[in-house]
């Protein structure tokens, strides 16, 4: 296998438009990703936080291709975890997926004796952050 990362992205106001759903399927299409858990999840008003039901999240969008992407990694004190992160009144997928590009890779680097010793992600808004203060002090920024 290759890495496994997961994403909880939030929709303010339950307002999910569905146009990152099809560059998620290409993804998986072209081998890049595989979706191993999908999860939506609402947090009401009232603070509580739900899973929600794929019909719930509104009739302009076919979710239906995503049905069955549970691999049972993600449980309830996942999706509350999840919901802890949300502004009240609005809902967010949780997306766990394996890197399916880097298993290759890592294979061969375990064949090879070498092992990881750290991984980490930068968030982008941190790196768009330091870019523009790079930019604002007139220091190239390598584009």
């Amino acid at each position: 296998m290759g890495p496994v990362d997961y994403l909880i992205v939030e929709f303010p106001g339950n307002k999910m438009t569905g146009e990152g759903f099809p560059l998620l399927l290409d993804l998986v299409d072209r081998g890049v990703i595989r979706i191993l858990d999908l999860v939506f999840v609402r947090k009401d008003e009232d603070g509580s936080v739900v899973a929600a039901e794929w019909r719930d999240l509104g009739d302009e969008m076919d979710l239906s291709v995503f049905e069955g992407a549970s691999s049972g990694l993600l449980d309830q004190g996942d999706i509350d975890e999840a919901g802890a992160a949300l502004e009240a009144g609005s809902a967010a997928g949780v997306l766990v997926y394996e890197n399916v590009w880097a298993a290759p890779f890592a294979r061969a680097m375990r064949r090879s004796g070498a092992r990881l010793v750290a991984s980490g992600r930068i968030p982008v808004q941190a790196l768009l952050a330091s870019l523009e203060a790079a930019e604002a002090a007139g220091t190239p920024s390598g584009r």
